[in-house]
């Protein structure tokens, strides 16, 4: 890996090792602090994270607010437990149940760290968090719509919060950037006007051997939960999240293993894809989102702007239902999920959601079809030549995965034979140009192209009747670095970086028109950084970004907001333009 990226991404691997790295370094006292409540919508002239990203949608009424945790302090490696109660003032059933929490990071030296909460080992919320500065203690907002975990919610138990992140001196180097949050859950009684969600009746996590996201070393690893269903399951999904860390944290600018040393990058070529097993046998793929840290590249990219889905990630849904009819046949089955291609490493957590047929009596069916492959099998051309004097390499690589798949499954209901097939084309690319001193670290220019894509289509039939959910996603991304050496012996390091997700998806029956759903949202970064000839940063420059995000159709008709931002203060903030 070039050496202006690991010089950020090595304190993240090191801050985000796991608790017995913790003891070696050992701890620091804790000096309690408030978190700061930031306004929902991002403040002009504030440094503050800020994002697109809307809010989520609420019912008209007033909630019941369950606090999971107040003023959490987050400076060392433990995992903090919390208890949870539901709400006595509204038992259900929920119209919504809303996810909130706030986090401020004390003003000092810290890196990003990952954030994960979990109730009952069900993970309700992921995310990453934003860098401090001497002279900035940043504080944030998210928020994410639970109500499919409704089922982990029925109970008292106990929660976990999850963000490991060293305080203390490592290397010669102070870290003192203490991590603080609140969270809790809204509860939304459903009324006349806002009717009960159609919630899943189960929810099991699925998770590492220590309870939270499990650790993916290589493309073999799994984490795997077995399942012991009740023989009533109609539908199933995974929703699953694939963080990447450590050699893996960049691993859209990573190249095939016979040029990582003299392209100064990681290995195993720029594709990575989630893999989904039920009982070893392929069930579904879910393609890994290029999350960027506000750490991420250089930290002046994301401040005050965030990446896509930085300080909250959203799951991957994976439609499991034509295996219903296996997974409550009785007998006990494994559900697997690892990382094809993963290089050391990807963290993963997910959820099974399992909907039960209320009709009374059991349920049978059976797998009628599956053409998924085990693997990929991406095709990778590689054109690398090295200069006259054996020190300069430049070239291209592109890779390329391109799979379709059908699975089919049937069960007999309550209500009559229910069958669903799911057919999926799975397509990514990336297309990188080098041209790289392995030796003198100058010239290191790398232009990455990458695009993954999913088209699916998913048809029930029932009652002699189809219904079709159709939808189309894209993740595209562009990044252009570079890190040239000036005549003087300093160096300079430009990047930008251009990030979106895009999603449309399309509801049809046969002999009625159909509704369609879009969501777009796009961040576009680009900041020069000055280093001295010992690799120091001294400055940065010309920092500017812009974000945008873009719905229609769903819970509201249209949501728009634009934002951007220049020398880490944010500028604008348009709510609506793209609605009119």
């Amino acid at each position: 890996m070039r050496v202006s990226l690991a010089r950020y991404s090595f304190g993240r691997v090191v801050g985000r090792r796991t608790l017995a790295a913790a003891l070696i370094w050992g701890s620091a006292t804790v000096a309690h602090a408030q978190v700061v409540t930031v306004p929902a919508t991002p403040q002009v002239g504030s440094s503050n994270p800020a994002t697109a990203e809307p809010p989520v949608t609420r019912p008209h009424g007033k909630p019941c607010v369950v606090p999971l945790f107040h003023d959490l302090a987050f400076a060392d490696f433990n995992p903090k437990s919390f208890p949870y109660t539901p709400p006595s003032s509204c038992p259900g059933p929920w119209a919504k149940v809303v996810f909130t929490a706030d986090f401020t990071v004390s003003a000092g030296r810290q890196y990003d760290r990952t954030a994960a909460f979990y109730l009952g080992h069900a993970s309700i919320y992921y995310g990453t968090t934003a860098e401090p500065r001497s002279s900035l203690s940043p504080s944030w907002h998210v928020e994410r719509d639970v109500t499919d975990l409704s089922a982990i919610f029925q109970s008292t138990q106990t929660g976990e919060a999850n963000i490991g992140n060293f305080v203390g001196v490592y290397n010669g180097v102070t870290y003192n950037g203490i991590i603080y949050a609140n969270a809790a859950l809204e509860f939304y009684p459903a009324t006349r006007w806002d009717a009960a969600a159609s919630a899943p009746d189960i929810v099991v996590p699925v998770n590492g051997s220590g309870g939270d996201a499990g650790t993916l070393n290589t493309g073999t690893d799994q984490i795997t939960q077995a399942l012991n269903l009740p023989n009533t399951v109609e539908k199933v999904y995974l929703d699953v999240i694939a963080q990447s860390q450590s050699n893996d944290e960049f691993w859209y600018f990573c190249v095939p293993n016979d040029e990582a040393a003299n392209l100064l990058s990681c290995g195993n070529t720029a594709f990575r894809e989630t893999e989904v097993t039920i009982d070893g046998v392929p069930a579904g793929v879910a393609p890994v989102y290029p999350w960027i840290f506000t750490g991420g590249i250089d930290p002046y990219l994301w401040e005050p702007v965030t990446g896509v889905q930085t300080l909250a990630f959203r799951p991957y849904r994976v439609d499991l239902t034509p295996f219903a009819g296996l997974l409550g046949n009785g007998s006990t089955h494994t559900i697997g999920i690892g990382v094809y291609n993963a290089d050391s490493y990807f963290l993963a957590t997910a959820n099974v959601l399992v909907y039960t047929d209320h009709g009374g009596k059991p349920v049978t069916g059976a797998v009628t079809g599956n053409t998924l492959s085990a693997a990929p099998t991406p095709a990778v051309s590689e054109s690398i030549s090295v200069d006259s004097t054996g020190s300069v390499y430049s070239g291209s690589v592109l890779v390329t995965s391109k799979r379709g798949y059908t699975i089919s499954g049937y069960v007999d209901t309550s209500h009559g034979r229910v069958q669903t097939t799911v057919h999926q084309d799975v397509g990514f690319s990336s297309y990188q140009t080098f041209q790289v001193n392995p030796t003198l670290y100058a010239p290191d220019i790398q232009d990455a192209q990458q695009l993954t894509t999913v088209d699916s289509q998913t048809t029930t039939r029932e009652g002699g009747r189809d219904s079709t959910v159709e939808s189309h996603l894209r993740y595209p991304l562009v990044v252009d670095y570079a890190f040239l050496q000036n005549a003087d012996g300093t160096y300079t390091q430009t990047t930008t970086v251009d990030q979106r997700n895009e999603f449309t998806e399309m509801l049809g029956r046969a002999g009625f028109a159909g509704s369609t759903r879009t969501r777009s949202e796009q961040v576009h970064s680009t900041d020069v950084l000055s280093y001295d000839a010992n690799f120091n940063i001294l400055a940065n420059s010309a920092s500017k970004s812009s974000a945008s995000y873009l719905s229609t159709g769903g819970d509201d008709d249209c949501y728009s907001r634009k934002l951007t931002s220049a020398s880490q203060v944010l500028l604008t903030v348009v709510d609506g333009d793209d609605c009119r």
